[in-house]
């Protein structure tokens, strides 16, 4: 970590805000070893805010668990990042609890790794697809309006890769302030995660 840190200093010098633990578990162990979470608490006293990712079924708990850790009588976590899309939207209550704690969300794989997009015609999605025909947009830019309608979301990462794919998000902008019922299509947690291991990666 230390290492880690001073390769991100070295690269990004005064423009370095935010340092986050990457994908954060129950599991892990992070949240309780004293080592990391002083190295955290200092590096947030020496002005950088510090954050965490989450991933998983148990995003909620691992949420919930980092607003109890406190350095020194201050809560150490500044930023929370988690999924959450309309096929695995379990995380929001936790979300919205983190918000309440002064907490910034950033929503990531709001299109669900592809999943929520045109690009993806394996995916049977009718109630997503005539919302998009009677708004005239794209099944992206519905996931992503979807997510940054959330009261609690301050960030939505769109993860676009050309030019067209990000011109289909930003118009997500608009959507968000106009639509007020999104189609129920979740899925189990446990399920969206396990197909989630089993998406091709490039």
């Amino acid at each position: 970590m230390r290492r880690q840190i001073a390769e991100s200093r070295a690269l990004l010098g005064d423009r370095l805000h935010l340092y986050q633990i990457h994908s954060a578990t129950l599991e892990s162990g992070v949240l309780d070893d004293v080592h990391v979470l002083g190295e955290l608490g200092r590096l947030r006293s020496d002005g950088l805010a510090i954050g965490l990712t989450v991933s998983g079924p148990q995003q909620g708990d691992v949420i919930r668990r980092a607003l109890d850790v406190h350095i020194d009588g201050t809560p150490l976590f500044q930023v929370v990042q988690a999924t959450w899309n309309l096929l695995e939207p379990s995380a929001g209550p936790a979300l919205a609890e983190a918000k309440a704690r002064g907490l910034a969300v950033i929503v990531k794989e709001a299109v669900a790794n592809g999943r929520l997009t045109e690009q993806n015609l394996m995916e049977q999605l009718p109630a997503l697809k005539r919302l998009g025909h009677a708004q005239h947009t794209t099944i992206d830019a519905l996931a992503i309006a979807a997510a940054l309608s959330q009261p609690w979301t301050d960030i939505v990462l769109s993860g676009a890769v050309t030019t067209s794919q990000l011109e289909s998000n930003l118009t997500a902008v608009n959507l968000a302030e106009r639509i007020f019922e999104w189609p129920a299509i979740s899925e189990r947690p446990i399920d969206y995660w396990q197909r989630r291991k089993g998406l091709a990666w490039k």
